[in-house]
């Protein structure tokens, strides 16, 4: 199952300091052991990686897996594995182009699913899963659709685009479930090309909170300077458990797509009735 925190700040060098500060709210969320970690984020127009795949016998802070990266977007996920090994392959976030994308939950059915939901990719996607995880394979999924669409490289995609995505592309796994008798499955995700940021819950909660301004900490280096707030603005979204909220966070309904603009203006798509 695992956990992932997306944030999307106005200053790429406060990132860890957007994190920091939110570290108390989303520590009773992460797991107690976990099997890697991976964080994705955007410099200089490129999309990066940074990944330990390998099992880690304490739990592991969204903090510490960011550190010193300067970006503006992130995704980490904490990995508790159920599908897959240990490879840097079954690690998320992944990465496709400018998309990298993170996700809690599990396919239902997934081993008689995964083979017949991968052949309705189009060729290039196929070639492009490296992994063995239904986690990649949603992810996929969703890029299909976006590719359908002709929105797969556009720099700003249309926020009407990607919602239309996200949900044909749980329609798509439904539709697979029901073949075979599948409950339905946990989707919940996170999705970013580094301009925009979007979450979808389905099946395991997520929250997001809207702060603005990071109180002053002090300083390692004598001397220095710093104001008693910094000033900036950032949306983080993470998941959490059920019937249980970080302190200050807003919860989702299922179905429920959080959008966030390169502004950061949030808002909120709710599931059709």
């Amino acid at each position: 199952m695992g956990a992932f925190l997306a944030c999307m700040i106005t200053r790429d060098d406060l990132l860890g300091d957007a994190v920091r500060e939110e570290s108390a709210a989303l520590t009773p969320f992460m797991p107690s052991e976990a099997d890697g970690y991976g964080v994705g984020f955007y410099q200089a127009g490129e999309v990066l990686h940074r990944k330990r795949p390998q099992v880690i016998r304490e739990p592991v802070s969204f903090s510490a897996v960011i550190e010193d990266i300067k970006s503006q977007v992130a995704i980490a996920h904490v990995r508790e594995a159920t599908v897959g090994d240990g490879r840097a392959d079954n690690t998320q976030p992944f990465r496709m182009r400018q998309w990298l994308f993170g996700h809690v939950g599990s396919l239902a059915g997934q081993d008689q699913l995964h083979e017949s939901i991968e052949r309705e990719l189009p060729d290039f996607l196929r070639r492009n899963m490296r992994g063995q995880t239904d986690s990649e394979l949603l992810f996929h999924v969703v890029l299909s659709f976006l590719h359908e669409s002709s929105q797969l490289d556009v720099v700003d995609v249309a926020h009407g685009a990607v919602v239309s995505a996200l949900r044909k592309a749980t329609e798509t796994i439904d539709r697979h479930a029901a073949a075979v008798g599948a409950v339905p499955s946990s989707l919940t995700l996170a999705l970013t090309n580094g301009r925009q940021l979007y979450a979808m819950q389905r099946g395991w909660p997520l929250a997001y909170v809207e702060r603005t301004g990071i109180p002053k900490r002090d300083s390692d280096r004598p001397g220095e300077k710093r104001p008693s707030m910094l000033e900036v603005r950032y949306v983080a979204i993470a998941s959490c458990r059920p019937d249980v909220c970080p302190e200050g966070y807003t919860t989702l309904a299922d179905g429920d797509i959080l959008c966030v603009d390169r502004d950061l203006r949030v808002s909120r798509n709710s599931a059709p009735s």
